[in-house]
């Protein structure tokens, strides 16, 4: 059983007691999300107070959402609300009647989609991915370039392996998916900082870095775009010395609110040393695991020396599927669909937050940066829980970076527009409650 050790006074009614006394329990986390806590019969017996009184305080935390109870399960703590998560998507969203219906059509009309694949891919999605690319990008590449694999994660991994002894330069802040994966197999890594243009080249080059991870498009936590100026020096540095390559992550590139997509870097390149990377899971739904890496041409080699004999990562069938997507528009649409969604959260929170803080960022993908001058950010983040957010703070994607205090990264993909009022009320009133 939970232990549960209120110290009773005569200072107010016995139920109010315990209710205080578990709210500062699950706003302190001694009591996390999602744990389990006694019956109320259980409760009673141990602290020897009356059904009633537990049964008054559990009334109580249910009403204003610190626990949930289901049946024949008791009572748990009530997870925090994930609505400015910044992995989020609407899976509402997601064109279930369509793609049913060209799902159905892979699997009657394709039976031999039921054999071994190709371990880089069918050779007719990776045409049609390519085709697409080329359109809505600027990617310049062939089908035989064309590598997929089950998840980003999957590729980096194999990525390393094509690179075997790189150090890895990698944006600070930035993502900290990679950094973990290079420390798990003890590769060497230099945090390199990113200003208001993007990856620094003079520090990249100070780095002692031979391949540089960027999110020229999008950054991600800062929301800058890396103008064309900066992108040439990031590939002057990439051509200056033999087995340099910049990975190339098209992060969030589908959405832009200001402007029209920015053309992925991977077009300007002319000598070979550019690897694009690029997933689904932000635009479809996180379950569509299929993600893809363009290889420049001596990569591919070793790709092909090291890897050829594998099977496909990817089913056959959802390949078939998301190429029949592609092919007839589908997927277009459902952009334009989704964009437009995202572009009205996106205004509703910034209206919402504005006036009492700072938004920056906001002008493309699906998250922005807030900031209270003069806060700190785990302070931040304590108010938000006790408020029932979960939050994050730029603070948590730095290495070396020093970031800008009082300053969150708030996702507005999976916070719909009628909601956002309401939850930037909710934050404001708990980060100036005295």
């Amino acid at each position: 059983m939970t232990e549960l050790t209120p110290q009773f006074d005569d200072s107010a009614p016995l139920y109010e007691q315990l209710y205080r006394y578990i709210v500062a329990q699950i706003r302190s986390g001694a009591l996390p999300e999602g744990e389990k806590l006694p019956s109320k019969r259980r409760l009673a017996e141990h602290l020897g107070v009356s059904l009633t009184t537990v049964e008054k305080s559990y009334g109580l935390l249910t009403a204003e959402g610190y626990l949930e109870s289901a049946p024949r399960s008791g009572y748990r703590v009530t997870p925090l609300d994930d609505c400015f998560s910044t992995s989020a998507v609407d899976t509402e969203q997601f064109p279930y009647a369509t793609w049913a219906r060209l799902s159905k059509e892979a699997v009657y009309e394709n039976p031999a989609l039921l054999q071994r694949g190709d371990g880089q891919g069918d050779w007719a999605f990776r045409g049609t991915l390519a085709s697409f690319l080329h359109q809505y990008r600027g990617v310049n590449c062939t089908p035989e370039q064309v590598v997929l694999g089950a998840g980003m994660e999957a590729l980096m991994w194999i990525l390393l392996q094509l690179l075997p002894d790189a150090v890895f330069a990698l944006e600070d802040p930035g993502y900290a998916s990679l950094r973990l994966l290079l420390e798990n197999l003890r590769r060497p890594y230099a945090p390199v900082p990113v200003d208001e243009r993007g990856l620094d080249p003079a520090a990249l080059r100070s780095s002692g870095a031979d391949v540089a991870y960027v999110t020229p498009s999008h950054q991600f936590p800062l929301g800058v775009a890396t103008p064309v100026g900066r992108r040439s020096e990031l590939l002057r540095w990439a051509y200056e010395a033999p087995g340099r390559y910049l990975i190339e992550d098209d992060y969030d590139s589908e959405f832009r609110y200001a402007s029209r997509p920015i053309p992925a870097m991977q077009g300007l390149d002319e000598g070979g040393r550019v690897i694009y990377v690029g997933t689904f899971s932000r635009t479809l739904a996180p379950s569509i695991r299929v993600a893809y890496l363009i290889l420049p041409p001596e990569l591919l080699k070793r790709y092909r020396d090291k890897f050829g004999h594998g099977a496909a990562t990817v089913s056959r069938f959802e390949q078939e599927a998301l190429r029949r997507f592609l092919a007839s528009g589908s997927y277009s649409r459902h952009l334009r669909r989704v964009g437009n969604l995202y572009r009205q959260r996106r205004d509703a929170l910034v209206a919402a937050l504005s006036g009492w803080g700072e938004v920056r960022g906001s002008d493309a993908g699906l998250h922005l940066l807030f900031t209270l001058p003069g806060r700190r950010e785990e302070e931040l983040k304590r108010r938000a829980a006790e408020a029932g957010y979960r939050v994050r703070g730029l603070g948590e994607y730095c290495q070396r970076a020093v970031p800008r205090p009082g300053t969150l990264v708030l996702g507005f993909a999976g916070l719909p527009e009628e909601k956002a009022p309401r939850a930037a009320e909710d934050l404001r009133r708990s980060f100036f409650r005295d």
